[in-house]
């Protein structure tokens, strides 16, 4: 698991940041419907960000996440992953089996309901998107690193714990493997102490990204688990402030 069923953004609100916000139900390109979350910025920088979540979908988490990126001037949508399997009635709460709906993904199917969060964001004319980013965490990290090679014309692609490597020898969605078709800046963070992804797992994919010519900052934090990006882990709230600051700045410095 990425998180605990009650964790939450370890990110303070900010007062009269966010404009609005909404749920959603998205028709991907093949057809699937999805739930999704949509967080408006009261003043607007231009930046737009899809949020990417991990194995539990659009878990309550990355609803207050789009929020705390419409606080910062960012209009934020989180998408969830289940709609072909789990449909769209069913909340991503602390009840829901994320697993059997997790094992049953395919990389189109992930690909089409990320491209759909992308012209979601995307439609709405009086809210012109300058910069388009995408995030993610644990499964979507991954994701999020693989959303650069998806020719969705992105900014840049911030993943969080996303193993950039091969899990094992018929792992097909290994980022590492997709670099050669990346286009845009790539942001990772991750924890020194994450035995699930090794240092020389990272080191792989920094040395990748750089013989391709890809912008790109690879920061691991020292000591910090994996999911360390959790308001309940005060031990790592240092951690946690130096991965939203990293995520603002990187935002901020390719928004035109």
């Amino acid at each position: 698991m990425c998180f605990d069923l009650d964790s939450r953004p370890p990110i303070a609100p900010i007062a009269g940041g966010a404009l609005d916000s909404e749920r959603l139900v998205l028709t991907a390109e093949d057809g699937n419907r999805l739930n999704a979350f949509r967080a408006r910025a009261a003043e607007p920088t231009g930046a737009a960000i899809v949020v990417l979540p991990d194995v539990r979908g659009l878990h309550p988490f990355y609803e207050e996440l789009a929020l705390r990126f419409a606080d910062n001037g960012i209009d934020a949508l989180a998408i969830d992953y289940f709609g072909r399997t789990a449909g769209t009635d069913t909340l991503r709460d602390d009840s829901f089996e994320y697993m059997p709906h997790v094992k049953q993904t395919t990389s189109d199917g992930l690909t089409a309901d990320v491209r759909a969060g992308a012209a979601e964001i995307r439609s709405d004319g009086d809210r012109p998107v300058g910069a388009l980013f995408t995030i993610g965490f644990c499964f979507g990290g991954r994701l999020a690193f693989l959303t650069a090679a998806m020719s969705l014309d992105l900014a840049g692609a911030i993943g969080f714990y996303g193993r950039p490597t091969p899990r094992d020898a018929p792992d097909t969605m290994a980022p590492i493997e997709r670099v050669g078709s990346m286009e845009g800046s790539i942001l990772g963070l991750f924890g020194g102490a994450d035995a699930g992804i090794p240092e020389e797992s990272i080191s792989a994919f920094d040395d990748a990204l750089g013989a391709a010519g890809l912008d790109h900052r690879l920061v691991t934090y020292t000591g910090a688990p994996h999911s360390f990006f959790d308001r309940k882990a005060s031990e790592f709230a240092v951690a946690s402030a130096a991965a939203w600051s990293e995520v603002l700045e990187f935002i901020r410095s390719r928004t035109p």
